[in-house]
C-alpha cells in the first residue's frame, strides 16, 4: 500500500520549487542524500508526473547540467530513468538553466531537467524541472518526491533513445542576434566593436557568454576571469550576492579599464554587473536599471519585486520612471508567479525581479535568465554610448540608503513555521501600540515598519525564511546610526520570544552603540 505522506528522508530534498541534496561526500561532512537510487527514483517520479499531466504516446525531455563534479553521475541516473519510462532524451551536456527551459520553446521538448544547485557549495547538487509553462511549483515537487518514495514506475513498451545535442550554441546565437538587432550599428555584425566587457563566470556555466556571445560581436573580453568550468569553484563562490565575488569582478573591471563587468551565478539564471567606474550595479541598483529598460514602451507598467527592496527604489520607479512598484514576497518563484497573476488580470507587468539577481521579463516568457538580462543591459549601454552617456546615468536619481544590514536569527524550536508566524504577530501587535512605528500598508510578507527621522529614519522587514528555521531581518536607514536605533527598538519587541535566537541583533546594537555617538543623543531623548 502506498504512503501518501512524505517521509523525512524525502521531504528534506525539497528546496522550494527544486530538489537539492548532498551529492558528494567529504571528510567530516554530511552524508550523501542524492544517491544513485534516489536520483533514479526522483527522475522516474518526474516521468510519472509528466504522464499524468499530458496525454501523449511519446515524450521528449532535454537534460543538462552545470559544472558540478557530481553532474556526470547524476545525469546518468536521470537519463536511465527517463529512457526506462520510454521517453526520448536530448542530452544537452553543460548548459545554463535558462537554456534548458528554452529547449521546450525552440526544440519542442515536452519538458527539461537541469542538474544544478545554483550557488550552493560544490558537494551539493539538485534537479530543476521545466515544462513549456515554466518551472514547477512546490506542490509538483512534493508529488514527484512522493512518487519516488513509493517507488512508482512508468511502464514502457520500449526504452527511449538518447541524442546528444549542442543546444548552447543555438542559445548563444540567439543572444548574438538579439544584440545585433537591438544595437543596429553601422557594422551590423560587430555591434560591440570598441567596447570592453569583462565577464566573471565563477567557474560555472557562464563562460560561454564571453566566448560565444560577446567576442564574436567584436567586444574586447580581455580580463574576463574564471570562464573555465570547474565544479570545485576554486576562485570564489559563483554568486552575485557574495561580497567576495562582487569585489573580484569590480577589481577586474577597473584593472582592465572595461566599460562593463558582468558576473553570473553557477547556472546563469542570476547576474549582476559593474559600471565603468567599478561601482556595483547589483540588488536595488540592478532592479532600478532593469526597471528603466523594462518600462520603455510600457509606460505606467508595474514592476514586481521581492520584499526587501528599499524605499528609495519605490520612489525611483514611481516618481522618476512613472511606473508602479509592487513589492511582493521573497523568493524568485513567488515574484514571477505574482507577475504572471497580474498579467493574467490585464495589468501591464513587464518585469519580475528579485534583489538576488533573478530577473524575468515578460517578453522572455517570464524566465529568470541572467544572460538575457545582461544582453538587454549591454544593448542599452551601446545605445547610450552613441550619445556619450553611460548606464549609471539612467539610475542617477535612485536614492540609496546610508546604512543597511541583514540579520539572520535562528528559530530554535522544531515547529519553526508556526513559531515564526507567532513572532510576526507579536511584533505586529507591538507595532500597533507604538506611535513612531508605521506599518507598511502594501507589504505581502512578514512585517515591514517605517520610522521617522527621530526614531531611525528608515525601516525594517522581519520575515520567515522560505525554507529554513531562520527569521531574516533587514534594516535600512538614511541616517548615520539609524540602523542601530531601529535595531534597539525592535529588540524591545523581540526579547520575550524565547525560541527566537536574537543574539545577532543584540550583539550588533551593543557594539554599534559604543561607536556611534548619535545613538547616545537619541537614547537620552528616547528614555526621557
Amino acid at each position: 500500500m502506498s504512503n501518501d505522506t512524505l517521509l523525512k528522508e524525502w521531504k528534506q530534498l525539497k528546496s522550494g520549487t527544486d530538489i537539492r541534496g548532498v551529492a558528494m561526500s567529504e571528510p567530516g561532512g554530511e552524508a550523501v542524500t542524492l544517491t544513485d537510487e534516489a536520483v533514479y527514483r526522483m527522475a522516474m517520479g518526474f516521468a510519472c508526473w509528466l504522464n499524468r499531466r499530458l496525454t501523449k504516446e511519446r515524450f521528449t525531455v532535454a537534460v543538462g547540467h552545470d559544472s558540478r563534479l557530481s553532474a556526470g553521475r547524476i545525469k546518468k541516473q536521470v537519463i536511465a530513468a527517463l529512457t526506462d519510462a520510454g521517453f526520448a532524451v536530448k542530452d544537452c551536456g553543460l548548459s545554463s538553466t535558462p537554456a534548458m527551459f528554452m529547449t521546450t520553446v525552440r526544440l519542442g521538448c515536452d519538458a527539461a531537467v537541469q542538474i544544478t544547485a545554483s550557488h550552493h557549495p560544490w558537494q551539493r547538487n539538485g534537479l530543476k524541472f521545466f515544462t513549456r509553462g515554466g518551472g514547477l511549483e512546490g506542490s509538483d515537487i512534493e508529488a514527484i518526491l512522493l512518487s519516488a518514495q513509493n517507488k512508482e514506475k512508468c511502464s514502457a513498451n520500449a526504452a527511449g533513445e538518447v541524442e546528444k545535442i549542442s543546444f548552447m550554441n543555438d542559445y548563444a546565437a540567439s543572444l548574438r542576434d538579439m544584440i545585433c538587432r537591438g544595437v543596429n550599428a553601422d557594422d551590423y555584425e560587430r555591434p560591440l566593436r570598441g567596447y570592453h566587457i569583462v565577464v566573471d563566470a565563477g567557474n560555472g556555466v557562464g563562460g560561454f557568454y564571453a566566448e560565444k556571445v560577446l567576442a564574436p560581436l567584436g567586444a574586447d573580453i580581455k580580463g574576463s576571469q574564471f570562464l573555465e568550468p570547474d565544479g570545485r569553484f576554486p576562485n570564489h563562490i559563483p554568486n552575485p550576492e557574495n561580497e567576495a565575488a562582487m569585489q573580484s569582478v569590480c577589481k577586474a573591471t577597473l584593472e582592465n579599464h572595461a566599460d562593463l563587468g558582468v558576473i553570473f551565478d553557477t547556472d546563469v539564471d542570476r547576474a549582476g554587473c559593474v559600471d565603468h567606474s567599478g561601482n556595483e550595479i547589483n540588488r536595488n541598483r540592478l532592479v532600478a536599471l532593469a526597471a528603466c529598460i523594462a518600462l520603455e514602451g510600457n509606460e505606467g507598467g508595474t514592476i514586481v519585486t521581492d520584499s526587501i527592496t528599499s524605499s528609495g527604489l519605490k520612489a525611483f520607479i514611481e516618481r522618476d520612471l512613472g511606473g508602479k512598484h509592487h513589492r511582493f514576497k521573497r523568493g524568485y518563484k513567488n515574484v514571477i508567479d505574482e507577475a504572471q497573476r497580474l498579467t493574467a488580470q490585464g495589468i501591464n507587468t513587464p518585469l519580475a525581479i528579485e534583489t538576488s539577481g533573478h530577473a524575468a521579463l515578460r517578453e522572455n516568457y517570464f524566465l529568470d535568465d541572467g544572460a538575457y538580462l545582461m544582453t538587454k543591459i549591454i544593448i542599452k549601454m551601446a545605445q547610450l554610448g552613441k550619445s556619450g552617456k553611460h548606464l549609471e546615468d539612467l539610475i542617477a536619481m535612485l536614492e540609496e540608503p546610508l546604512e543597511s544590514r541583514e540579520f539572520r536569527m535562528p528559530i530554535t524550536c522544531e515547529e519553526f513555521k508556526p513559531y515564526g508566524e507567532h513572532v510576526i504577530e507579536t511584533v505586529a501587535s507591538y507595532a500597533e501600540a507604538q506611535s513612531a512605528w508605521q506599518i507598511a500598508p502594501d507589504n505581502h510578507e512578514g512585517i515591514r515598519v517605517a520610522f521617522d527621522k527621530e526614531h531611525g529614519d528608515g525601516w525594517f522587514l522581519l520575515r520567515l525564511s522560505v525554507h529554513d528555521p531562520i527569521m531574516p531581518l533587514n534594516i535600512e536607514s538614511d541616517t548615520m546610526g539609524g540602523v542601530m536605533m531601529i535595531a534597539h527598538q525592535l529588540y524591545e519587541a523581540l526579547k520575550g520570544c524565547a525560541s527566537l535566537d536574537i543574539t545577532p541583533l543584540k550583539k550588533f546594537y551593543r557594539i554599534a552603540a559604543a561607536s556611534v555617538p548619535v545613538y547616545w543623543r537619541w537614547q537620552s531623548n528616547f528614555r526621557s
